[in-house]
Parts: structure tokens; C-alpha cells; sequence
């Protein structure tokens, strides 16, 4: 699956993506910078620069990736969305399966 999350900022997300990487709770995880959030908080509507971070792990290593993003995220409230692969190369599910066991 592809799970994603937000981070502050780019030296925070591959901190964190290479924790998780060592840890072999995702495979892969792509920084994508440049992005920006607009999300009402505490009654407030606000506007932030993020970073968004893209996580691949099979779905077996779910309850993993959960807890490592509970335990090692920044925010409060961490956003983590958990999207279904409905196929790909089979060359790299593979990979990204050996690489989480």
C-alpha cells in the first residue's frame, strides 16, 4: 500500500523516513516538498508549508507503520492515509516486500 503523511519541513521528513526505512517498517518513502496546507485547527483556519511524504509498505506491516508514526511524529495530530495498490510491477511489490520483512 501507499500511506501518506505531512512534516514540517524537508530535513524533518527524511529524518523520519529513514528511521522508518531502518527499521523495516516501509520499504520506500518519497519527499515531495513544496507543498501547502490549508486546514481549519482548533477553530482557526490556518495555512502551512509542508512536506509531503509517501510511504510504501505492505499492508501486513500496517499496524507497524502505524505505531512507529505514532510514537516518532512531530505533530499532534499526524495525518496518515493508508491508499490500496490495486496492482504494479511485480518486480518491485516484491521489493518492497523483502525489504519489510
Amino acid at each position: 500500500m501507499v500511506v501518506l503523511t505531512t512534516l514540517g519541513n524537508p530535513a524533518q521528513a527524511r529524518q523520519f523516513v529513514q528511521r522508518l526505512v531502518e527499521e523495516r517498517v516501509i520499504a520506500c518513502g518519497t519527499i515531495l516538498p513544496g507543498a501547502t496546507s490549508v486546514y481549519r485547527w482548533r477553530g482557526t483556519v490556518t495555512a502551512e508549508d509542508e512536506v509531503v511524504v509517501l510511504m510504501k509498505t505492505p499492508r501486513a506491516r500496517w499496524d507497524a507503520l502505524k505505531a512507529a508514526v505514532e510514537a516518532n511524529h512531530p505533530y499532534e495530530v499526524p495525518e496518515l492515509l493508508a491508499l490500496p495498490v490495486v496492482a504494479g510491477l511485480d518486480r518491485y511489490l516484491d521489493w518492497v516486500s523483502s525489504e519489510t520483512s
